[in-house]
C-alpha cells in the first residue's frame, strides 16, 4: 500500500488564506468584528509561527539530507489552527455562536500538535511515551496560549471578571485535544513502522 504526500501547494495556500484574511482585518477599515482584537500583532505573529516548522525542519533535516523530502503535510497541519483562528473571526463565529471558541482550543490544539508530533516523534519509542511527550507539549502550548491572551485582550480589557474560568476551560480543552492527537500521531507512526 503507498502512502500519498501532501503536495507543498497545500501549507502554501493554508499560508496565503491566513495573511490574506489577517491583511483585510488590518487594513480594510469599518469592519467591527476585528476591532481591538490585536490583528496587526497576528499579521506578524501568525505567518512567523506558521513559518517556524518549516524552517526548523530545513535547519534540523533539510540541510542535513537534501534527499529528505519536506513532510507537507506535518507542515500544514501546524499551520491549519491558525486559519480555522482568522476564519472563525472574519465569519464572527466567535461572538455568533456561543461554543465555537471551545470548540476551537480542542480541535486546533488536535491539529496543531498532531502536526508537531509528526515532526518530532519519529524516532520516540514506546508508543505511550509518544503520546505523553505530545500531551505534555500541548498542555505547555496552551498554557501560554492563554498567557498570552491575558497579556494582550484581558489584563486591561472587559473580560476580566470571567477570564479564570474561561482560561481553566480553554486550557483544559487544548490539553485534551493534545492527548487525542498524542493517540491519532502514535497510531499513524506505528502504521508507517509496519508498512516499512
Amino acid at each position: 500500500m503507498t502512502s500519498r504526500r501532501c503536495p507543498a501547494w497545500v501549507p502554501l495556500a493554508v499560508l496565503l488564506l491566513t495573511v490574506g484574511q489577517l491583511a483585510v482585518a488590518e487594513w480594510v477599515p469599518g469592519i467591527d468584528r476585528f476591532a481591538d482584537k490585536a490583528f496587526g500583532a497576528r499579521l506578524v505573529a501568525y505567518p512567523l509561527l506558521m513559518l517556524l516548522a518549516p524552517a526548523l525542519w530545513w535547519l534540523l533535516v533539510g540541510r542535513r539530507d537534501r534527499f529528505a523530502p519536506p513532510p507537507y503535510g506535518a507542515f500544514t497541519l501546524v499551520a491549519l489552527p491558525f486559519l480555522v483562528d482568522v476564519t472563525g473571526n472574519s465569519l464572527d463565529l466567535y461572538d455568533a455562536v456561543v461554543w465555537w471558541d471551545d470548540l476551537n482550543h480542542f480541535a486546533n490544539w488536535l491539529l496543531l500538535c498532531a502536526g508537531i508530533g509528526l515532526l518530532v516523534c519519529r524516532t520516540v519509542q514506546p508508543g505511550w511515551a509518544v503520546v505523553l511527550l505530545v500531551t505534555g507539549l500541548g498542555a505547555a502550548l496552551a498554557i501560554g496560549w492563554e498567557l498570552g491572551e491575558w497579556f494582550t485582550f484581558i489584563r486591561h480589557g472587559t473580560e476580566l471578571d470571567t477570564a479564570y474560568e474561561d482560561t481553566l476551560g480553554d486550557e483544559a480543552l487544548g490539553t485534551l485535544g493534545a492527548l487525542v492527537a498524542g493517540f491519532a500521531v502514535r497510531r499513524s507512526l506505528r502504521g508507517s513502522v509496519l508498512r516499512a
